[in-house]
Order: C-alpha cells, then sequence, then structure tokens
C-alpha cells in the first residue's frame, strides 16, 4: 500500500544522464517474469541507486521490505541518502539504512540498504528471510566471502520462497557465472527445466579512455611518480585526479608529498573505508560554480566499484592492493600488497571516462598488465573459513563442501576452517559444541568471541570485552611521520609492563574519563591533541556497546570489579591459542605454532625486553612474518586453556620412594611448541592400572617407602614380614630362590587392594575405610605357602635310621647353594655314635627331592630301556 502510495502520488523518475535510466522497460519485464535478474553494469551506470525505485515501480516492497545490500558501509549511507533524496522523502522513512552500530530503518521503511554482513546476521535469526519480499545484492563481482555465502544460501532458499525476488548486479565480468548458478524453473512451471538466469547488461555512457604506461623508475619511488604524474595531468585540462592506493599508509604518505609542493589551485582529499562521514561527504559535493582548480583524490579500491566519485576525468593507478589472503602453510592471515587483476585495472581505468575523454596513468608497463590474472580471485578462495562453518553449522545448512558456493573452497581450506573452530573447543566431531553454540551468537571473529566467553569463567569480562572490540578496529592511537615523537611521548602514558593488550584496557579508561569529563567538541579535540583518531575511538565505543549487549544474551555479563592481569590473559589466550611463541635465544625471534617463525610489530610494549613466551592478537605477513598486540603469557596457561588439542607425550615410569608412588616425566605441546617440559606427574595420570601395579610391587611386597611410619600403621605389614621370613628360610628345603614368588604375592594383594589405589596416600584412605569392618584381609596365610608347593614334611628337620640300640634321629639342614660342597641336604653325625650308623637308605634322599632323584635315576639307565619310559616326570 505505502509503494502504491509513493507512486501514485509522486511519479517515480530516473536521471536521464544515467545509463542505466534508457533499461527501464526491459529491466520492469524482467522483474516481473522472473524470480532472479542479473544486472550488469559499470560503476557510474546508476543500477545502485534506480533498482530500488524500478523494484519499487514493479509493485515490490509491498509484502515485505526491499533489501539491497553492500559490501562497505560507506557505500550503504551514501546509496540510502541518494535513494531517499530522490525519493524525497527523509531518510529512516521510506528508505533507510542499516550497518555496524546504526540502524535508520522505520516501521514504514520500503527500501533498506545494509552491508551484506547484516543480512548474513538476519539469516540466523530470520533463515526465511521473511521480512523481506525482493533482494538486491550489490556488487556480486567483489566475491566477498558474505556476498558468496549469500549467493550460496539464496540458491537454496529461493525454491523454498518462490514469491521472493532476487537482482543480483554486478560489474561487467564473468557475468555468465552467476546466470548458472542461479538456474531455476519459470515462474509459470515450477516443475519444469531450470533455465539460467536473464543477464541485462546496461551498457555505460563512457567516453574513450586513453591509457599511458609509466612504470616506476629504478631511481625514483611510488610517490615522485605519482607527483609526476599528477603535474603531467593538471596540464591536460581541468578535471579531478583519481589515484588508486594499496592502503592507508601509502595516501597519508602521498598527501604529505603533495601538499606540500603547494600545487596552484591542487586539494588533496583522501578517501578510505574508515574515513569520517564528514570528510567522505567531501569527496562527494559538488564544487561551487566559479570555484576553479582540481581535486586529486587519494582512494583504495573502495573508489574501484562500490563508489561513484564525481568529475574524475584522470586516474593514476598505482596497480596493486593489499588483498588478505589466507596462508595455509603458515595458518595465518596475510596482508601482502599484490598487482591488481587485469579486471581490477580496467575498472580503475573506467572511472576516467564517465564525464568526457579520460587519462588513465599506470605505474607499470604494457607487459606486466598482459601477465596479470584475468580476475581477482574470490575471497572464499583466499580466507579461513571458520567464521562462514561456524555460522552454517549454526544455521543447520550442513557440509560445507556440498553447499552451493559460486566456486567451492578447496577441502584443504574446509579443513583448516574445522582446525580452527576445534582450537576454539567451538566443534568437536564436525558439531558444535555447546560453547560453539553461544560463539555463534557473537557478532565478531570467532577467536574474540572465544575471548569473550571465556572471560566469563575467569571474572574479567569488562577488560576482555574492551580488549575484543579494540582487536576488531584499526588502532586508534596514530602517529603522524612529522610528529611521531610527541605522538609516542603521549601514548606511552597507558603502556602497562609486558601487555599491549592491558595498555589497550589503560587508553579505554583514560578515554571513558575524558568522555564523561569532557563535552563532545572538547572530547573531539582532546583526541586530535593526544594523537588519537576520533572516528575509531567511537567505533570503539559502539562495537564494545554492541558486544556488552550481545554477550548479555548468552548470559556473560560485567563485574563490577577490576579483574587481575592474570585473568585477563588467560580469557584472552584461550582464543589465541596458535598464536602463542617461544623466544629463540639465538635470535630475537620467537617460534610459533608449526615451527612457525615471526618478530614483535614495532611499537609493542614488549619489544625491547622479550618475554620467554608470548601471545600475539594478530600474526600478519608483509616483508615477514609479524606478531601485532602481543603480551607475556606464563606458558603452563596454554595447557589449560588448550586442554582438549595439546599433545603429551611420557618417559619411562619410576618409583620415587617419597611419594610412595610410581611417576613418569610428561612433556606437553601445544602445535609443536614444548609448553611445559619435563614435568614429573603421577603415572596414574597416564596409565591407571600399571601405576596400580606398581604401588602394589614396590610399596606391599618389596616395602620400597621413606616413610617410617609405614609399618607402625599398618599392622599386616609387619604380620606378613615375618611370615614370609619364615618362608624364606624353608625355601633352602625346595631348593628354589623363592618359594613363594612376587607373581603369588601380587595375585594375592591385585583381589584385595581397591582398584583407584596407585599411590600410599591413596593406600591410607582406602584402608581405613576398609580396616574396621576386615582387619585381617591383607595379611598373607599359611594356605599361600602350602600353594608354593612347600609341605613340612617332605623336608623333615632330622633323619630317623634304626640302629642296634633303637631309632637314631639325624639332624637335617638345607642349603640351596649350586656348585658349592655344602649344596643340597646334609645329615649331621655325631661323632660318639659313628659307629651305629649305616649306610641304609640315605640314598633315597627326604621325601621332597624323590621325584629328582627318580628322574636322575631314569635318566642314567641305558636307552634301550629309558626310551620305553618315556616321557620323564
Amino acid at each position: 500500500m505505502a509503494a502504491a502510495a509513493i507512486i501514485d502520488g509522486q511519479r517515480l523518475s530516473y536521471p536521464d544522464a544515467l545509463p542505466i535510466s534508457e533499461w527501464r522497460d526491459e529491466l520492469l519485464a524482467a522483474i516481473a517474469e522472473h524470480q532472479v535478474v542479473i544486472v550488469a553494469g559499470e560503476t557510474g551506470s546508476g543500477k545502485s541507486t534506480q533498482l530500488p525505485k524500478l523494484c519499487l515501480e514493479a509493485g515490490r516492497g509491498v509484502e515485505g521490505m526491499i533489501g539491497h545490500t553492500q559490501p562497505r558501509r560507506v557505500a550503504a549511507r551514501t546509496i540510502a541518502e541518494r535513494v531517499a533524496e530522490e525519493l524525497g522523502s527523509p531518510l529512516g522513512s521510506d528508505v533507510g539504512y542499516t550497518v555496524r552500530f546504526t540502524d535508520q530503518v522505520g516501521d514504514r521503511t520500503l527500501v533498506k540498504v545494509m552491508t551484506d554482513g547484516i543480512l548474513l546476521a538476519e539469516i540466523q535469526r530470520d533463515p526465511m528471510l521473511s521480512q523481506y519480499d525482493t533482494l538486491i545484492i550489490d556488487e556480486a563481482h567483489e566475491r566477498s566471502l558474505n556476498i558468496d555465502f549469500i549467493l550460496g544460501y539464496l540458491k537454496q532458499l529461493l525454491p523454498q520462497r518462490r514469491d521472493l525476488k532476487l537482482v543480483v548486479t554486478s560489474a561487467t565480468i564473468d557475468t555468465q557465472r552467476f546466470a548458472r548458478h542461479f538456474a531455476l524453473p519459470s515462474i509459470d512451471d515450477a516443475a519444469g527445466e531450470p533455465i539460467d538466469a536473464p543477464v541485462i547488461e546496461v551498457a555505460g555512457r563512457t567516453y574513450p579512455v586513453e591509457v599511458r604506461y609509466r612504470p616506476i623508475e629504478s631511481d625514483s619511488d611510488q610517490v615522485q611518480a605519482i607527483i609526476g604524474g599528477v603535474q603531467e595531468l593538471v596540464l591536460e585540462g581541468p578535471g579531478d585526479v583519481l589515484v588508486f592506493l594499496s592502503g592507508e599508509r601509502e595516501i597519508h604518505d602521498t598527501a604529505d608529498a603533495l601538499r606540500r609542493l603547494q600545487l596552484t589551485d591542487v586539494e588533496v582529499l583522501p578517501l578510505y573505508a574508515r574515513l569520517s562521514a564528514v570528510e567522505q561527504h567531501r569527496i562527494f559535493e559538488t564544487p561551487k560554480r566559479g570555484v576553479r582548480g582540481c581535486r586529486v583524490v587519494l582512494a583504495t579500491n573502495i573508489a574501484e566499484t562500490s563508489l561513484t566519485v564525481p568529475g574524475v576525468r584522470y586516474v593514476i593507478d598505482a596497480g596493486s592492493a593489499r588483498i588478505s589472503r589466507y596462508s595455509r602453510r603458515l595458518k595465518v592471515q596475510r596482508l601482502p600488497i599484490e598487482p591488481v587483476s587485469q579486471a581490477s585495472a580496467n575498472q580503475r581505468s573506467g572511472r576516467c571516462g564517465r564525464v568526457a575523454p579520460g587519462i588513465c596513468i599506470r605505474l607499470y608497463d604494457e607487459d606486466d598488465f598482459a601477465a596479470r590474472e584475468e580476475f581477482t580471485e574470490p575471497e572464499i578462495l583466499r580466507t579461513n573459513l571458520a567464521s562462514v562453518i561456524l555460522q552454517m553449522t549454526a544455521i543447520g545448512l550442513g557440509d560445507v563442501a556440498g553447499f552451493p558456493f559460486l566456486e567451492p573452497p578447496e577441502k584443504a581450506s574446509i579443513r583448516d576452517g574445522y582446525l580452527l573452530l576445534e582450537e576454539l573447543a567451538a566443534i568437536s566431531d564436525q558439531r558444535l559444541t555447546k560453547l560453539g553454540r553461544k560463539l555463534a551468537r557473537l557478532p565478531v571473529d570467532p577467536r574474540l568471541g572465544r575471548m569473550v566467553l571465556e572471560a566469563d569463567s575467569q571474572q574479567c569480562v569488562r577488560e576482555v570485552l574492551v580488549i575484543a572490540s579494540a582487536l576488531s578496529i584499526q588502532d586508534p592511537r596514530e602517529r603522524p611521520d612529522d610528529k611521531r615523537e610527541k605522538a609516542a611521548e603521549l601514548h606511552n602514558r597507558f603502556k602497562a609492563e609486558g601487555s599491549d593488550f592491558l595498555t589497550l584496557v589503560a587508553l579505554w579508561d583514560y578515554l571513558r574519563k575524558q568522555q564523561r569529563e569532557l563535552s563532545g567538541n572538547q572530547f573531539r579535540r582532546m583526541c586530535r591533541r593526544e594523537f588519537l583518531n576520533y572516528l575509531r575511538v567511537r567505533e570503539w565505543m559502539d562495537l564494545y556497546s554492541q558486544l556488552r549487549r550481545v554477550a548479555g544474551t548468552v548470559g556473560v555479563r560485567p563485574g563490577g570489579e577490576d579483574s587481575h592481569p592474570d585473568h585477563v590473559h588467560r580469557a584472552v589466550l584461550s582464543g589465541l591459542l596458535s598464536h602463542v611463541g617461544m623466544r629463540d635465544r639465538d635470535t630475537r625471534e620467537f617460534i610459533g605454532a608449526r615451527q612457525a617463525r615471526f618478530v614483535v610489530a614495532p611499537g609493542s610494549v614488549v619489544t625491547r625486553r622479550p618475554p620467554q613466551w608470548i601471545m600475539a592478537g594478530e600474526l600478519v605477513e608483509t616483508n615477514r612474518l609479524y606478531a601485532r598486540r602481543v603480551a607475556a603469557i606464563q606458558p603452563e596457561w596454554a595447557e589449560q586453556a588448550g586442554r582438549h588439542i595439546v599433545k603429551r607425550s611420557y618417559g619411562e615410569p619410576r618409583w620415587d620412594r617419597q611419594a610412595g608412588r610410581a611417576v613418569v616425566t610428561e612433556t606437553v605441546t601445544l602445535f609443536g611448541l614444548p609448553i611445559i617440559s619435563d614435568r614429573t606427574i603421577g603415572y596414574h595420570r597416564v596409565d591407571h592400572a600399571e601405576a596400580r601395579a606398581w604401588f602394589i610391587t614396590k610399596a606391599l611386597i618389596e616395602g620400597d617407602l621413606a616413610d617410617e611410619g609405614w609399618a607402625d600403621r599398618h599392622r599386616f605389614v609387619g604380620a606378613n614380614v615375618a611370615l614370609l621370613d619364615r618362608v624364606r628360610a624353608l625355601a633352602e628345603r625346595v631348593r628354589r630362590v623363592e618359594v613363594v614368588d612376587d607373581e603369588m604375592l601380587f595375585g594375592f594383594f591385585d583381589k584385595r587392594v581397591g582398584e583407584d589405589v596407585t599411590s600410599s596416600r591413596h593406600f591410607d584412605r582406602w584402608w581405613k575405610s576398609i580396616r574396621p569392618n576386615d582387619p585381617g584381609l591383607l595379611e598373607i596365610g599359611e594356605d599361600i605357602v602350602e600353594s608354593g608347593g612347600l609341605h613340612r614334611d617332605d623336608f623333615p628337620d632330622v633323619w630317623r635310621q634304626r640302629g642296634a640300640k633303637g631309632e637314631i634321629e639325624l639332624p637335617l639342614t638345607y642349603r640351596y647353594a649350586p656348585g658349592e660342597p655344602l649344596d643340597g641336604v646334609t645329615v649331621h653325625l655325631p661323632l660318639a655314635g659313628l659307629n651305629q650308623i649305616t649306610d641304609d637308605g640315605f640314598d633315597w634322599q627326604v621325601p621332597g627331592h624323590r621325584n629328582e632323584l627318580a628322574t636322575a635315576l631314569i635318566k642314567s639307565l641305558p636307552k634301550s630301556i629309558r626310551r620305553q619310559l618315556i616321557p620323564l616326570g
């Protein structure tokens, strides 16, 4: 109803200057006839601002809102403002926008412009996206991780929601890939064969662009080359110059150099994503009539496709950009400066042919251009997939490998994503853990979310929320080249010894105090005066507030007391287990996970006196691998935080008579780093059954204990010793070292001693509970001697012989000493009665040795007889 009122009350118009206006009828027909439409057109064709109006005219926005996604916050806000202006409606009414920290959407909003990250978050809460009847996915050619995931998700959703219309916009890059991806049956025949989505190419009204190749000379540098290019182009005639650079630092360096030249009627303006709204608006303001001169806009690749900078007739392309790229070898995200693809280079040169014939200076040669990749590699093929896997698992979208991505990621990348989530204890056996379900609800990187959840256990939620939100943004501290020392002096006030993380907390506390005491303008001026980026400070505070609110929904809330630094670091460490490093004593390097080597980035509080162990908030490889946001840690903290992933190895077990238990040397490693070396632990933690066996053998059988009161406390010990002494004396008679061997004794104690007993301490506790009811349980009885083969009648103390005067008793002694003269049984003859003794009977031995005697006699028989008696014994 509201959409019709707008159309009836005010005729929708489309600016004639925009190429898309000529395609109005074709686009309206395509939207009416197809569920999915692909719109291809160069930046500046008007597709971002006019497509929402076309959807309104096509009758969309009635059953739900028209959702319009943008890759960047800057573009989302700018486009919403422009569409609202063209509709003659205040922003937040018929047209609103939502980005992180800002929500200007009302109850009657028809068109909602948002970042793709916002739509991604809404999928979790509303999997059917029921608040929309139309979605416009803009700048799909950028192929960010969010865009690829959204396009894959919509491919699954559209057959379930035949009422939902989808418009995908792209620069004229590989549009057929999108068309094939959204092959669907026609609206009129849902059971029919899928047909590719239609592609409508909006031809731009472009002017010829002259490309000049100006490779940087060996004795020059990029800044000098840009200055030369600007000086060359200002002589070509009126028009603004758009310079593409790889990052903020390069922009600031170039801006400083250009301003120092004080070129006549030249205004230098930066343009990058984190620029303040006021500074960004300056780029899009139309110069006042009569004002001469040109603007030199120094931009990152945000100006490549997302935003149209008005008045540009000249482009200088440095030919590079910082590309986020995951290193599978190092398991870290890298930010190398790489040559842009041919498609990106052509996008850049095309920016200067919108209003008049243009000139593009490329700071590289033509052969270099020809050798470049045709298209920029999609982000999904060059980033860690942990966040996507976490969200997909939370939503219940099944296996990542089977998800309909435009270009499926490699299996190795999927595996690495799962490995990171396992490191964070978010996933086990590819299923979300209880912690993982909470983690999926936090709108931050999984590593940072893990810190926040652990902070609840460590009772340091406030500090970790501050740290996690700080790690999500660029550092608010600025150090201009010409005031570096002054800035460092001011920033050093917040330094916390050994911890960049606690330094952030100290800075936060200072900022909050100043904010309470100062007015808004005073606070802004204070930030500028003390080299703190006000925009980033505001972003930090906004993210903290948002994160605090969301953390509260999963039961994580700040307490009232300041927390101990160790607790803060333990919580932070839970998200950074693979960012732990051990200092190499021979160099200033640290050895990290999987033997990666890195150095602490300049500016850290630990740079001057590096500790033995650190954790890093970020490991980034540029020209080398750097650790940023660093703190000293105790390695044993990592054992607790990483208990589910550490590896343990053990030496040989040994008996500790002082402790009365078996012990073993343990080494604990985390991703190959020895966080615990040669630690002595109870063997029961490794092998409980073997540790119990050690205790029975060493303590109960051998009595190898340093505890002098052991026998006094336990009466059975003395009784058993006395019995075994008697048994050992009898052992000589059976010609064995032992009659009752250790195996028999072990069996005796094994049947009786409690299963949980592995040490003297455990034994004392167990025996205290058993002894009152069965005090003789552990006393060895005579029956064990009989079972050992010792029968007293078989080994008499005297030899009896009948003589002339009656029976004579001759004492016998036994000795087991093979090879010695007295080995065996010795009969002691009295000298006085020697004449009464005969040799009768001595050759029959005592009864206990007659088996051996018989065997020996048989073995002495002739072989012919002996064969008949086999087997012997």
